[in-house]
């Protein structure tokens, strides 16, 4: 078992996100919130709107960083993720909403989310080199597609600057995403679990609790972006 001190800075740093972002009724990284709610509702509802699930895609994309200006996503109208919402939502994919993570280790479940990774990959891949952009020529950020798995299903932490900061500050797992790097997260969770789960059963999106990979999301963010936040005040001016 890790070190009781790091399951307590992860707790307390998914505590402080969690009770910050309650704060503001209208703060951006509730972003995450509605959407989630959103692609919740929506699989169990056969006259689902892809067009409104898509915008709600993008706003919480936008909301956590993935529109700025080198994105190509910016030189598109949130239509553009209608085929991915589309793919999400089949049912081949329910297995992935919410996931527990000891889930994450049947292997049929972890070909699942390898299979949608890299049709969503081979998706936004094209789109982007439409742009002609020099950039092209790198492989698509995961950033883009672990965020998506976040904001939609749950199954999986957003693979972004902080949030790899803060895994590599505790020597949990890697920081380039892949499911050897996931389960790694998957044993951390396990192995902690009655300490996470004490916790998570207070975090509240609408009528659903926080998954699992959402509690070690927000954890590992904070920490990083903490940590990142405390090396920029202490750099001389």
């Amino acid at each position: 078992m890790k070190e009781r001190n790091t399951v307590d800075l992860i707790i307390e740093a998914a505590t402080s996100f969690y009770n910050e972002s309650k704060e503001d009724a209208n703060g951006r990284y509730r972003s995450w919130e509605h959407c989630y709610k959103q692609f919740h509702d929506a699989r169990n509802n056969p006259n689902v709107d892809c067009d409104y699930l898509s915008l709600h895609l993008a706003f919480y994309l936008a909301s956590w960083g993935m529109y700025r200006g080198s994105s190509f996503l910016l030189q598109k109208d949130y239509k553009v993720h209608i085929p991915v919402v589309k793919e999400i939502l089949d049912e081949k994919n329910d297995c992935l909403f919410g996931i527990e993570c000891k889930e994450l280790r049947n292997q049929t479940v972890q070909q699942r989310l390898v299979q949608l990774e890299k049709s969503m990959s081979n998706y936004y891949d094209g789109i982007r080199k439409e742009k002609k952009d020099p950039d092209v020529k790198n492989r698509l950020s995961t950033t883009l597609i672990t965020k998506i798995l976040m904001g939609t299903l749950g199954c999986a932490p957003a693979y972004d600057r902080y949030f790899v900061e803060g895994i590599k500050s505790q020597k949990i797992t890697t920081g380039n995403y892949n499911i050897n790097s996931l389960l790694r997260l998957v044993d951390f969770y396990e192995e902690n679990r009655d300490e996470f789960e004490n916790i998570r059963k207070g975090f509240r999106v609408y009528d659903l609790q926080y998954p699992q990979m959402k509690m070690l999301d927000m954890g590992f963010w904070k920490m990083g972006y903490d940590k990142d936040f405390t090396k920029e005040k202490t750099v001389p001016a």
